[in-house]
């Protein structure tokens, strides 16, 4: 948004605006907003309101009820952390005995907010201006929480006096293309890799796809998952990696939080599980301890095998409870066919079919329309790769 539409929101007249709109509906917003021009408030702010009514509906998810007093912007909000994951982090500080945190490109605050809830000392840097500007909105409640807009890299540490580190690069280009490669973060991985050196106690929040060999070996990996959705992943160096070296999978469903650990080097190549016949059920590892590289870990828990050396699917011969896989009863198999699978499917009236995929180039809606589904039936299939060959799983969800 621009500066002036912003100084509006800031006004009185534009926070009681937002204090009085009605929870947003898309279907609505549009006489919504000529009501409110006819009433003779200026078109931006009513623009920019019900921009931040939408954005404040669309941050439920990552804020809960904390959503409605703060202010977004679309790709701050995308890129923010959750505040369950944000936590998290603060935990990870104050059990680490740091009391004074430098969190380097800050965002909207996110990551400020959960340390000053916990009672640490904030200093909050931010490049840029409008988003300083929400984020120093969004710590108002916080006293110990300050924002400065500068260059993170130009900050003097020690001058400072922080004992804590966070830093959250940017991963995207100005186009809003995601960046993969750590040496294009912005800073990049290097130069925030050497704040070490100042303050040992370091947290990196990086992509989830940074590849092992970008990691140092002494650092602590943890990759994490909200139910069941993979969010990012975090270096921790200092107290703060109390883990010891090694890549962990951090696996949060609702208010529960569960964690799987492989020791050793942050930056070695994943064991490698053996695979066997496939058994009476099948499970699928949370996406977190795939990004870890930790399938043969939770396939010796599960006592299971891979289904195939390259595949990431664990079979068992009986059930097993688990955080870290979603179960499956397997009720056939087959080697893929269209004409076998829509036989198949078409004998047992099914019209309603989920396809899990993984080691296949199948698309599933383009099988879905080929498979001309019809009948009062669903089920659920895994097309992948059984010992080298492409095959059709025919399961069932294990239920809690």
């Amino acid at each position: 948004m621009d500066r002036r539409t912003l100084a509006q929101l800031l006004s009185p007249e534009g926070w009681a605006l937002l204090a009085q709109l009605p929870p947003y509906d898309e279907s609505q917003a549009l006489r919504l907003a000529e009501g409110l021009r006819a009433r003779g408030l200026d078109p931006d702010l009513v623009a920019g309101a019900l921009t931040q009514s939408r954005l404040r509906t669309r941050a439920r998810t990552k804020f809960g009820e904390f959503a409605a007093e703060m202010l977004f912007t679309e790709s701050g909000l995308e890129q923010a952390t959750r505040l369950s994951v944000a936590a998290r982090h603060a935990r990870r500080y104050s059990a680490a005995g740091v009391r004074h945190v430098a969190d380097l490109g800050c965002g909207l605050g996110a990551d400020a907010m959960a340390m000053a809830a916990l009672g640490l000392q904030v200093l909050a840097v931010e490049l840029d201006e409008e988003t300083a500007t929400l984020a120093t909105v969004n710590l108002r409640a916080f006293e110990q929480a300050q924002v400065r807009l500068a260059d993170a890299t130009t900050l003097d540490l020690a001058a400072e006096g922080v004992d804590g580190v966070f830093a959250d690069p940017a991963r995207r280009t100005r186009s809003g293309a995601r960046v993969f490669d750590p040496r294009s973060y912005s800073p990049d991985l290097d130069t925030l890799l050497a704040l070490r050196e100042q303050v040992p106690n370091l947290g990196l929040k990086v992509g989830p796809g940074v590849p092992y060999t970008a990691l140092p070996s002494e650092t602590h990996a943890q990759w994490v998952s909200v139910d069941g959705s993979v969010v990012e992943a975090g270096l921790w160096f200092g107290d703060l990696a109390h883990e010891g070296s090694g890549r962990s999978a951090l696996v949060l469903q609702g208010d529960q939080a569960h964690t799987i650990t492989g020791p050793g080097d942050a930056d070695a190549r994943p064991v490698q599980a053996a695979a066997a016949d496939l058994g009476t059920f099948l499970y699928e590892p949370d996406g977190a301890v795939i990004r870890a590289g930790l399938v043969a870990q939770l396939a010796e828990q599960l006592d299971g095998a891979l289904v195939d050396e390259s595949i990431a699917y664990i079979t068992t011969a009986g059930a097993r409870e688990t955080p870290f896989a979603t179960g499956y009863r397997v009720l056939d198999s087959f080697d893929f066919g269209l004409k076998r699978l829509r036989a198949y499917l078409r004998t047992r009236e099914v019209g309603r079919l989920t396809i899990k995929k993984r080691g296949t180039a199948v698309v599933p809606d383009q099988l879905r329309q080929q498979l001309a589904l019809n009948g009062p039936e669903e089920a659920t299939i895994v097309l992948t790769r059984l010992r080298g060959k492409q095959s059709v799983i025919v399961v069932e969800p294990l239920r809690a």
